[in-house]
Formats: C-alpha cells, structure tokens, sequence
C-alpha cells in the first residue's frame, strides 16, 4: 500500500475536485426544483434567503447548449461594403458600381471581400488612393488600412452585440466569428424571437451626456421611496436645467453604507441592525444600494444591481422619474476595498452630443510629461462636432460628462477645462487592452456597420427537453451494457475497468463544469465515445494480463508484464485519436468543436483511468486479498 500512497492521493484529488466543480451544478438543480415547488410569497422568500447560493450556482453550473436547452441559433453577417462606401472620400457613381459588382461577386464566392473590391480596382485600373487614404498611398498601403478598419468593425459588432445580449438578460450565450465578416451567435432559452431579432440589428447609439445635479438625485430617490411606500407624492418633480445648483460629481469617495446618506432619519442610540431594519421600512429604495447625497454618486453589489434594475421596471416607478431623467449602470464594476461594485448613475435624459460627430478614436499611451505612457483614448470629432464640444466642455468645467452606449455608461470623465478643435483625451484605464475596447466602443457610433442576419434557427425548449431525454437514455444503456460486458467477461478485472469507466466520466463532465464549457448534444456522443476508448484501453491490458499469466508467470509478474506490454498499443491509438480531436476543434465549428473538446478531454481522462486507477485497484487486491483477484 505505501508504493500507492502517491498514486491514491492522486486520484482522491482528481475525484474531490471533480466532486466540488459539479456541486454547483446540483445546487442549481436542486434550488430550481425547490423553487418550482413553491409559489408567490413563499417562492420569493426561499430566493431572498439563498439569492447568494442560487446566483453563484446558477453561474458556475454545467451549462447546456442550444440543442439541450431550446433557444436560438443567428448567422449575421456584418455589411463592410457599406462602410467602405461610407469610409470614401467621394462616393461618384463608378464607386458605386464597384461596390455593387463587389457585393454581387461575393455573394457566390468565399474569398474576402476585401480582396474581391481590390480585384474591381485594378481591373479598372484604378488606385485605391483615388478614394482611400493619401493620394500618394501605394495599394497595398490602402489595403493593409482598409483590412485594419474592416477586422475592428467586426470587433465593435461583436461588442455591441455582446453588450445587448447582455443586457436582454440571457445567460450562456455564445458569440463567435465565423470566416471574415460572419458572427454567429447562440442564444440558450430564449422565447421571444421577434424582440431579439430587433435588438441585435438595431443601429449603436454612442451618446454623450451630463450627470444630474446631486440635489435633483436626491429628490427622484425620495419620490421613489413614496412609490414603494404606496405614498402619494408631495409634489412632482420636473428636470432641473439650472446649472447654478450643478456640484463636481467626481467619483472620490470610498464606499458608503446606506445608513450614512440617511442618518437624519434614525436615531443614533439603535443598533446597526436596528438602523438597517428602520432605513428598509422607511427608504426602501434608498437602502437598496449606497449612496452619497453630496456627490449624487449611488454604488451596488451585483445582486443589488438586480434588485434596483426589477424595481425600475415598474409602471408605477418609471412615472415616478421626470421627464429628461435617465439611471444608467457602469459598463464595468469598480473595486473598493470591500469588493467589487456598480456604479448607478443618474444623467440627464437628453443627450449633450451624439456619437454621429466622432471620425476617429484611437488607444495610445499618454507620452505628455507626467503620463507615465499611461492608456489613453484620443478622440477626434468633425467640424460640427468640435463647435459643439468646445460649447460644452466650456459650459460644464468640473462636472463629468457619461460616454454612454446603448444605455450602458462606459466612462465618464471630468472636464478640466474647454476642449477646442475637437480632440479631447479619455484617461483612466488599466491597460491598452481596456483602452481598446474603449476605442472600439468610441468608434461604433462614429462608423457603424450593418448586420444582416442571414440565417436564424430556433429550437423548441420541448425538442431540447427530448434530446437532453434521448442523449442521457443512450449514453445511460450504452455505459450500462459495457459495465456488463466487462464484468461478465473478465470478473474482477472486469469490475476494475467498470470502475475506471464511471470515474473517466466524473471526471469528463467535472472538467466541463470547472472550466465553464457548455455540454451540447455532440458533446454527449464524445463523452460515449470516451467511454468506449477507455474500455479499448482495459480489454488491451485484460487481454495481455490473461496471455502473460497462461504462459506460467505468477500473477503478479503477469499484471506488471500486461501494463507494460499493453502501455504503447495504448498509447498509440490515443495519440491517433487526440490528434484527430485537434483537428476536428481547429477547423471545425459549432456542434464539431463540442465533439472535439469533449473526446480530447475524455481520452486524457480514460488514459489517467486506464494506466493508473485500474493498476492500484488491482495491484493492492493482489497484495492483500489475492484469491479475489480474477482473469475471467
């Protein structure tokens, strides 16, 4: 046994965490099925008491993909031809025949369009500095930036997107690129159809907007309160445009407790449970979130973010919020010391300047004496633009101006002083990365691309109920008549193997669930497929364990003889197949790459099962309870 103790802690280790990747998934399923149990208060009770436990278990679960869960499945394809039209410096008629030809010829053809448009040029003879970049470009020089512009309008399509999905509140949705301008985007559990389709190919609209007064806050927040409250309200609340009571909302300050932005509302000699309790009966709005009414800044964990979100989608709430008032959440969560939080910001309904006047954005480092070479975005807005940033930028020194996208608020900087001639700098980010999608979020508003959607498939939550039915039920009969096979077949040996098999598929799904894969139908076929090479592996070993030991060696000399002997016929035919994967997952997509992934993992697992849990087993029976130990 102490030759094994390596070996064992080994595989105890492999188990346990297989074991604590898939706990979420029966946590999930578990807090699900007692939520479909209850009903009304009760229902609403049992989420408010594991809201925690049920969100972390819903994010960490196995997820399902689109064939298991029902949803739909979208081909879009993203328009470059109508940016390049865009992007010309004259848009004449023979511009426009190129385009046309171009748009015709690729219709049939998978080169790129890029290439195709290059091709209508020369055949014309005709430079691409005609219309693109400086007079004096070569071709190539055009092309390289015609290529740079289109691969980033993919990237701000997918951005958008991704943010809108989001948004819509779907979970375990997939977007990918497929080729050089198609997305391909998979959207699990979703019902309606119609609302989607129109969200993704709805225009991006960049908007840049100022933060309501503090005062202004702080009122709305009070009214909201009285809705809540079933109160009627004292007085209706109009948009405040008087600048004169306008405050520096800069983000400064540190996290504050609910408690603190109304202390004139509790008495000072109850208990902090005590004020938490009186601040919910009496603000029940306000103690959702933490706020400083100096700043007008509101901050929220993500959980209260969600609760604020269910509560501003009321009827009776959204009346409640004047006209030219507007709640809009960070992009991105901030860290305080006490973690992570989202920032709610209030801002004035009406947009200051619209991304329409932006013809460039661009992430640099800042290389201005004291930068450092810190991440900065550029922008560079057009002549109409720039009047009216310098008109707005002069009017509003100190105060912060949101760069909001699709109502998501992803900077918002302070102005120091006017900006004139329509450059102006966003600083604040961690890294170029951050700056880049920064830039591509500038630009989507600036050079939009159209999306079309060329192919969109649904499948019904009840065939994906049949294929989750149909996919256990044959992997469930096929697993079961191997385990009765080898065990028929081989008797102990056999027994062994059996046990390596369920532990090749515990550790199969566990690596899914732990690296937050998505098990879809194909998946399943791998993790049969998995199933039977990790079997191949054992009747390899039985069958040379069983030669060795008719030849006269002992028993013990015949299973060392048979690991060893069988070790490289093993090998072999999982090299083959691991490199048949690789290729599968490279050039495949979709449902191949869920195959792929599922039968790379599968194989690493059945040779860990194979090699080294079926060697102890049977290894440590023969040392101790040797007459147990059977060929079959």
């Amino acid at each position: 046994m102490k030759k094994h103790r390596f070996r064992i802690a080994l595989i105890v280790a492999f188990i346990l965490l297989a074991v604590f990747s898939l706990k979420p998934t029966w946590d999930d399923y578990r807090y699900q099925s007692e939520l479909e149990k209850l009903s009304g208060e009760d229902s609403a009770r049992f989420y408010d008491e594991h809201e925690k436990d049920i969100r972390y278990a819903r994010t960490h679960r196995l997820k399902l993909g689109l064939d298991l869960k029902g949803g739909m499945y979208v081909t879009m394809e993203v328009d470059v031809l109508s940016m390049l039209e865009k992007m010309a410096k004259n848009q004449d008629k023979l511009l426009r025949e190129i385009i046309a030809e171009t748009r015709k010829e690729a219709e049939t053809s998978d080169e790129p369009v890029l290439d195709i448009f290059a091709h209508q040029f020369s055949k014309r003879n005709l430079r691409l500095s005609r219309y693109y970049g400086d007079i004096r470009d070569d071709n190539d020089k055009v092309l390289a930036h015609l290529k740079e512009e289109t691969d980033k309008a993919v990237d701000r399509a997918m951005e958008i997107i991704r943010n809108r999905i989001d948004q819509y509140g779907v979970s375990e949705t997939s977007i990918q690129k497929q080729g050089h301008r198609r997305l391909v985007l998979e959207l699990p559990g979703v019902s309606n159809e119609k609302d989607v389709r129109q969200l993704i190919q709805e225009t991006a609209q960049l908007e840049f907007k100022l933060l309501q007064d503090p005062k202004v806050v702080e009122k709305v927040f009070d009214n909201l309160d009285k809705v809540l409250l079933g109160k009627n309200l004292v007085d209706t609340l109009t948009a405040s445009t008087d600048t004169s009571l306008a405050q520096d909302t800069t983000l400064a300050v540190s996290k504050k407790d609910s408690l603190a932005a109304a202390d004139s509302v509790l008495e000072t000699n109850l208990s902090e449970e005590e004020k938490r309790a009186k601040l919910k009966k009496e603000h029940p709005f306000l103690s959702l979130f933490s706020f400083d009414a100096q700043t007008g800044v509101a901050i929220a964990t993500e959980s209260q973010k969600q609760r604020v979100q269910n509560i501003l989608r009321r009827e009776d709430v959204r009346q409640a919020i004047p006209p030219d008032f507007q709640f809009a959440w960070s992009a991105k969560p901030v860290q305080y010391q006490e973690g992570s939080y989202y920032i709610l910001y209030a801002l004035k309904k009406q947009p200051e300047l619209t991304g329409d006047v932006i013809v460039d954005a661009r992430a640099q480092t800042d290389q201005s004496a004291g930068g450092f070479g810190a991440a900065v975005v550029t922008m560079e807005m057009n002549s109409e633009g720039a009047r009216e940033w310098a008109r707005i930028t002069g009017a509003n020194v100190g105060k912060q101006i949101a760069i909001v996208l699709d109502n998501v608020v992803y900077s918002a900087p302070n102005v120091k002083q006017k900006i004139i001639g329509g450059n102006s700098e966003i600083s604040g980010m961690d890294n170029m990365e951050e700056a880049r999608r920064l830039e591509i979020v500038l630009k989507a508003g600036a050079l939009p691309a159209p999306v079309e959607i060329i192919e969109e498939r649904t499948v019904g939550p009840s065939l994906g109920e049949d294929s989750v039915r149909a996919g256990f039920l044959s992997l469930t009969i096929g697993v079961v008549l191997i385990l009765i096979f080898m065990a028929f077949y081989y008797h102990f040996v056999g027994l062994t193997a059996d046990i390596a098999v369920l532990f090749n598929i515990l550790f199969v799904i566990g690596i899914l669930a732990g690296f937050g894969a998505t098990l879809t139908l194909p998946g399943m076929a791998g993790i049969l497929l998995t199933v039977g090479m990790a079997v191949d592996a054992n009747v390899l070993i039985n069958e040379r364990i069983r030669e060795e030991y008719s030849v006269g060696k002992t028993l013990r000399a015949a299973i060392d003889s048979g690991y060893s002997k069988a070790f490289s016929a093993i090998i072999d035919s999982n090299i083959t197949t691991l490199i048949t994967g690789f290729i599968l997952y490279n050039f495949g997509s979709g449902p191949i790459q869920g195959f792929a992934l599922t039968l790379i993992i599968g194989i690493v697992c059945s040779l860990f099962t194979a090699i080294i849990v079926t060697r102890v087993i049977v290894e440590t029976a023969v040392e101790t309870k040797p007459a147990f130990v059977s060929l079959g």
